[in-house]
């Protein structure tokens, strides 16, 4: 159920991303202040999913649910806590969603630190991370899926993180 809470709130993020690059710019260009103000709010609601899809994957790889196929690909029963935690970023899939995570941080930092831009700069600004973000999101959802499942054939254990990502580097710098 937790990895589908994940998919569902990278819909959820990747929708208001998309209302994030198409409101706010709209709005810049129509003098439509109430759209304008809309920017900051779809900012923060976009960090808001994406973080919560990023602790879904994170919990799937701390709980070994291998029904997950990047989770049974990437860890093992065996393997230490911190592994499992930082394998949440060691492949494709966790990393791609880690990036979309950074990327809202940044949106949202934005949004909320910089008041005194005027509300067209600060709109347009945001719609264009908003497109960037867009793009992550997408890319995640249609070629990358992190919450991929393996259903109905869950294996008993997984495959293992790759050794050369079993180092502390990998813990300390994603």
């Amino acid at each position: 159920m937790i990895p589908e809470l994940g998919h569902f709130a990278l819909i959820l993020a990747l929708c208001l991303s998309v209302l994030l690059c198409t409101i706010p710019l709209w709005g810049s260009w129509q003098r439509n202040v109430t759209a304008m103000a809309l920017a900051p709010n779809l900012a923060i609601g976009v960090l808001v999913f994406t973080a919560l899809s990023f602790a879904c994957l994170t919990w799937a790889f701390l709980q070994d649910d291998f029904s997950v196929e990047v989770v049974a690909n990437n860890s093992n029963s065996l393997l230490p806590w911190y592994y499992k935690f930082s394998a949440v970023w060691g492949n494709h899939e966790g990393s791609l969603l880690l990036w979309a995570l950074i990327l809202a941080l940044w949106t949202c930092a934005v949004a909320v630190f910089s008041p005194q831009l005027p509300l067209v700069m600060l709109s347009r600004v945001l719609a264009v991370m908003g497109f960037v973000g867009v793009g992550f999101l997408a890319f995640s959802l249609f070629t990358s899926n992190p919450f991929a499942r393996l259903l109905p054939g869950i294996p008993a254990d997984g495959q293992d993180l790759n050794p050369l990502l079993q180092d502390f580097g990998l813990i300390i710098h994603p």
